[in-house]
């Protein structure tokens, strides 16, 4: 029987800004015994221009991801927000255009976020990592509101040996960065973050985990400037930990 075949979708920030991200994935998907392929010539998914209102300039960015894994059973991403973009906004995106929305749901069937497809498709719970650390946990509102993803990360997260696993009061609450929503709206988004944080600090966590790393990357620069003691962590990377 062949091995399970699944593309790695980085994402803008896991290429840029976060790559320890994309590396535990593929360190923890290669554990399960799973083949994981990257295809280099991989863009932005095209959320950023699609947020914006430049729907022309996110078509043309899409056109690009709908044709790169024609070749892998899945495809995997380390991001709540990314897979909504793929799996909730393509086929708006290209509602005009028949033979292009086929691609955007022949994608859609196959696309998965990080923990979705450990839990749902691989059908794991417990990948054998160790984290001996207090934790607390963030929804991302793509990924909890979008792709309806709630359980699943609490599943994984409860199965890691050591970890003590605390639920934050208001773990719904956005945390305020929205990607151009913190450029268009800097002290709002500043006063939300501010709001999560307080939530995550009466956990008394070391660590607040969530799916996506710009959430992380939001509430990380929060943390750095006013020297809390709190540490931002992907998902991927506690599940990594052996």
């Amino acid at each position: 029987m062949s091995r399970l075949r699944v593309a790695l979708f980085v994402t803008c920030l896991g290429d840029q800004f976060f790559p320890q991200v994309g590396e535990s994935v593929v360190k923890l998907l290669r554990r399960l015994d799973v083949e994981v392929t990257f295809n280099p010539a991989q863009v932005c998914c095209g959320q950023p221009a699609f947020n914006t209102g430049y729907w022309d300039e996110a078509r043309s960015v899409a056109t690009k991801v709908l044709n790169l894994f024609d070749d892998a059973d899945y495809v995997v991403c380390p991001s709540g927000s990314c897979t909504s973009m793929v799996r909730v906004f393509y086929p708006e995106l290209f509602a005009a255009d028949p033979e292009r929305l086929r691609k955007c749901q022949q994608l859609r069937d196959r696309f998965f976020e990080f923990s979705e497809l450990l839990v749902n498709v691989l059908k794991v719970e417990d990948v054998g990592a160790s984290f001996p650390h207090r934790v607390t946990y963030h929804d991302s509102c793509h990924l909890l509101r979008e792709l309806g993803v709630e359980e699943q990360p609490r599943k994984l997260l409860r199965k890691v040996r050591g970890i003590d696993f605390v639920e934050m009061e208001g773990y719904k609450v956005c945390c305020g960065f929205g990607g151009t929503f913190a450029v268009k709206f800097p002290e709002v988004s500043a006063a939300m973050g501010q709001d999560k944080l307080g939530f995550a600090a009466q956990t008394n966590a070391e660590y607040l985990v969530a799916n996506d790393s710009g959430c992380l990357m939001h509430l990380a620069g929060m943390i750095h400037r006013q020297a809390l003691p709190l540490k931002t962590m992907h998902l991927a990377e506690v599940l990594a930990r052996e």
